[in-house]
């Protein structure tokens, strides 16, 4: 994939003599003051790799994203980060409710959801009026699970499955649910490092019983980052008569994802992540079905009205309550500029993160002395690596996040990246994105980093 040069398009002079001097200054400011002062090979190695950054990606890093230009940020996994077209889409529309709040709850909101709903639709391949809008995707497994109980699809006794490696809020939802409810979670545990996957299929498989009612699988995991094969799985679930609800919080944007395809009974995606919407843009989709068991888990103060022309599905979510809905509104203008960032679209912009994860792994495991955990075909646009432990009594040191290294990595290096640890067996990692503003210096900084700091804590 061609960078872009001075006689791209995308090459903007102005932008890259002003940034470079801007970013230089800026690094040099945060690096005067921080508690954990880095020596002076880091701190230049710093200044160097954004000055770097500048020249080389321009138009990635000071145009299209909003982005800290001092920060090495390789976290687009947790939340995203939002291209300026977007933003500045999302204000617009917050200035038009301003204008006249009235009229945009009223009258105009309804239309301008069908609108968006229909180009993220086109995007996943979905009919649009099977699509919800929905805060994020805890609301939406919640609303999920309470759907199914107050129909009865979900009793006591009866199994969810579940594998070991999904994200906390669902973990947390079910143990509310089984305590309220009696509804009994099975987890399937899946091997990390995991060598295949048809390992996935068998294990996840061997874990149905004939108690089992609901199947939620991620497509993308969040903190082990692997791509399940979600295909087989939904299809031998559904020919045993069981629902599955397909965890995509991390999947469009990240690969392609074909909703109708795949087939699941209901499909969540977040917004925010690598579609890069507004926080606040994810979506649910419902087959219709079992559209008539939903209900928001708080209903408006129009869902009594009678409104033969539109489907109460949509009637519902698309409003509940005053709120701001310029997230999801906003959300087909990030696609839309992200489509455009590198000749040849969404495809293009898909597979260049995939290699430039792959050299980014690469350079890790290299400097770090590790095997990457899982084939190529289980990684989408994250790697996680598994990492030393700290001795013992550095494991209980203050952190600002979930490990105390993260917190170097920031006050010293000015490195974004979760290290977490796996809800599958414990172990400490380190979770990699690549997004297209990322270079491949940003991971040999880090890999640089982390070596320093991991043989650091055994001085």
């Amino acid at each position: 994939m061609p960078l872009p040069t001075s006689t791209s398009p995308l090459f903007d002079p102005a932008l890259s003599d002003v940034g470079a001097e801007l970013i230089a200054r800026d690094v040099s400011l945060r690096t005067t003051d921080l508690a954990l002062k880095p020596d002076a090979q880091a701190r230049a190695s710093a200044v160097s790799l954004v000055q770097d950054r500048a020249n080389v990606r321009p138009d990635h890093v000071l145009r299209h994203w909003a982005l800290d230009p001092a920060l090495t940020f390789l976290n687009h996994g947790s939340y995203g980060a939002t291209p300026r077209a977007a933003l500045r889409h999302q204000q617009s529309l917050r200035d038009r409710m301003e204008r006249d709040p009235v009229r945009l709850f009223k009258s105009d909101l309804e239309n301008l959801m069908d609108g968006a709903r229909e180009k993220l639709a086109a995007f996943i391949n979905v009919n649009p009026a099977d699509l919800a809008p929905i805060r994020n995707a805890t609301y939406a497994l919640c609303t999920i699970l309470q759907a199914n109980i107050r129909a009865g699809l979900l009793k006591a006794g009866d199994e969810v499955l579940v594998t070991d490696h999904e994200y906390g809020s669902l973990s947390n939802e079910l143990e509310r649910l089984e305590a309220e409810y009696g509804i009994v979670t099975v987890k399937a545990k899946i091997p990390y490092p995991c060598p295949s996957p048809s390992l996935v299929i068998e294990k996840f498989m061997g874990a149905v019983t004939k108690k089992t009612r609901l199947a939620i699988i991620s497509h993308i995991t969040s903190t082990s980052a692997m791509i399940f094969p979600v295909a087989p799985i939904i299809r031998d679930l559904q020919a045993k008569g069981i629902d599955v609800l397909l965890d995509g919080a991390h999947s469009p944007g990240q690969i392609p994802t074909d909703v109708r395809a795949l087939a699941p009974t209901y499909f969540l995606g977040s917004g925010h992540k690598w579609l890069s919407g507004p926080k606040g843009s994810a979506f649910m989709y419902v087959r219709p079905d079992r559209q008539s068991i939903f209900r928001p888990l708080a209903l408006s103060g129009r869902a009594n009205k009678i409104r033969p022309e539109r489907a109460l599905f949509l009637r519902d979510f698309d409003y509940q309550g005053t709120d701001d809905y310029s997230a999801f509104l906003s959300l087909p203008v990030a696609i839309e500029a992200l489509g455009t960032i590198l000749p040849g679209g969404w495809p293009a912009l898909i597979r260049a993160n995939h290699e430039m994860i792959l050299k980014g792994r690469d350079v890790l495991c290299n400097a770090l002395a590790l095997e990457p955990p899982t084939p190529d075909s289980m990684v989408g646009s994250m790697v996680t690596l598994r990492i030393p432990e700290p001795p013992e009594h550095l494991k209980s040191r203050k952190t600002c996040y979930d490990d105390a290294l993260q917190d170097i990595l920031y006050e010293k290096y000015r490195i974004v990246v979760p290290i977490w640890r796996l809800s599958c067996n414990d172990q400490r990692i380190v979770r990699i994105s690549a997004q297209v503003y990322n270079t491949l210096g940003e991971y040999e900084y880090l890999a640089s980093a982390l070596k320093t700091e991991l043989a650091n804590e055994w001085r």
